[in-house]
């Protein structure tokens, strides 16, 4: 009997999601907002789980798997800080002072993971997509985002969703797996059952209800001083001004409708692209807090029934309340610990991933970055 767990850093909420052979047992999606007024929520939320024998610890940008004892306790915030958020704390103690909501969000993911490293919890930080050795060297040159560790997570309840639904081997699995998210959409390629490709949050061709996703390079000169706090901002709320996804869908005032087709358009415009490295999916499956809005969710599947059959990703056994990402953390903790996915995770080769999302960049202006991090291996 496995039991194992997933926690999903969301920028609405912190999930955590259970499960036992392979049905969720235990779900807590925690309010953000509200665990920056109550951390320590989390650290009892957590603590109701137990025992577990393995965790899927909030991974941010992804190495590859990890466990949370083989980095030294005393450089651990700053390790956390440089690989998997890819900052520096100053960088985000700064966003936070300027009131940048996604800073206090990196802030409270790396508190609650220097806490259960002080505690010695069984935690893996589990890789993004582009520590895969099933998605090609050349996709990743000058990427540091295809998908971070979430993004590979829902991927992973995706191959299973579609696998036992349709009766099918890991080897038939095809899809375009479509993430809709209250900071960042992102977009997976999945064929014969393993991640090939992806459009991650910061690299997306269209705006989220955030971010600004992919950064125009005149930008970025013009500008000058482009720091971390900076992807945090430039989405819908920035259009629009408008906190509320829900407002934002239900009014239609001349900003909201054209910050609403430049996000639809963006996630079409990646769905057809990554069509380039999966040709011919079984489906596109839509996941994300926004896809549960009728409005975005119609939209969507008028944009996207041209490239393939349409459907919402389905939830594992027992599930109600966790996102599919929480869910997919868990399904790698359990296959990752030997559990029911250990074949998945054995066959998606998550378990051979290796690095980090730092890589694969060739550009001169990289030089000298790396060494700035604190080194553990």
């Amino acid at each position: 009997m496995t039991r194992a767990a997933g926690i999903d850093p969301g920028t609405k909420s912190m999930d955590i999601c259970a499960i036992e052979d392979g049905v969720v047992f235990y779900e807590n999606p925690l309010d953000n907002v509200e665990l920056a007024k109550e951390p320590e929520r989390i650290n009892d939320a957590l603590r109701e789980v137990f025992p577990v024998d393995l965790i899927s610890g909030p991974s941010g940008y992804g190495v590859e798997p990890t466990r949370i004892e083989e980095i030294p306790e005393s450089i651990f915030e700053e390790w956390y800080y440089n690989y998997i958020l890819l900052t520096t704390k100053a960088d985000i103690l700064k966003g936070i002072a300027d009131g940048v909501f996604g800073a206090i969000l990196y802030k409270n993911m790396t508190d609650f993971s220097v806490w259960m490293r002080r505690e010695k919890f069984p935690v893996m930080f589990i890789p993004g997509v582009i520590e895969l050795p099933t998605v090609p060297y050349y996709r990743k040159i000058n990427k540091l985002d295809m998908g971070t560790a979430d993004k590979l997570a829902v991927t992973a309840l995706g191959v299973h969703d579609q696998s036992s639904r349709l009766g099918i081997p890991y080897s038939d699995v095809s899809f375009i797996l479509v993430e809709v998210g209250f900071g960042y959409n992102a977009v997976m390629g999945v064929e014969g059952g393993r991640i090939v490709d992806g459009i991650g949050g910061s690299n997306f061709p269209g705006i989220g209800f955030l971010t600004l996703s992919a950064v125009d390079g005149e930008l970025v000169q013009l500008i000058g001083n482009w720091e971390r706090k900076d992807v945090f901002e430039g989405g819908v709320v920035s259009v629009t001004g408008e906190m509320d996804p829900d407002a934002f869908v239900s009014r239609k005032d001349a900003k909201n409708e054209i910050a609403f087709d430049a996000m639809m358009e963006g996630i079409e415009k990646a769905v057809a692209e990554m069509t380039v490295s999966v040709k011919n999916p079984r489906e596109i499956l839509l996941s994300g807090r926004w896809t549960k809005l009728n409005e975005i969710k119609k939209e969507l599947i008028t944009r996207l029934s041209d490239y393939a059959d349409v459907r919402a990703l389905g939830f594992l056994e027992g599930a109600e309340k966790t996102k599919e990402t929480a869910q997919g953390y868990a399904i790698v903790a359990d296959g990752l610990a030997g559990g029911t996915f250990k074949q998945l995770i054995e066959w998606m080769k998550i378990n051979e991933a290796k690095g980090t999302a730092l890589d694969y960049i060739h550009h001169p202006k990289f030089e000298g970055v790396p060494q700035r991090f604190v080194r553990f291996k």
